[in-house]
């Protein structure tokens, strides 16, 4: 099995790399995390609290990982 960590990205990122990070780690598109993202913040109104959390905790992924 392979140890797999959560990162945000610093390639590709549109805002902080949050999404990006979470769709690599999953291995799916960013655009449907990133759609995602945002319906879950619309409808839910905490999708902007949970993404500024992510992206003061996650750390960010090395180039060379």
């Amino acid at each position: 099995m392979e140890n797999k960590k959560l990162y945000r990205i610093e390639q590709g990122k549109k805002v902080c790399g949050v999404c990006g990070g979470i769709a690599e780690y999953f291995n799916i598109d960013p655009t449907v995390v990133r759609v995602g993202w945002a319906v879950v913040s619309v409808f839910m109104h905490v999708g902007i609290l949970a993404y500024i959390v992510c992206a003061l905790v996650m750390p960010v992924k090395n180039e060379l990982m």
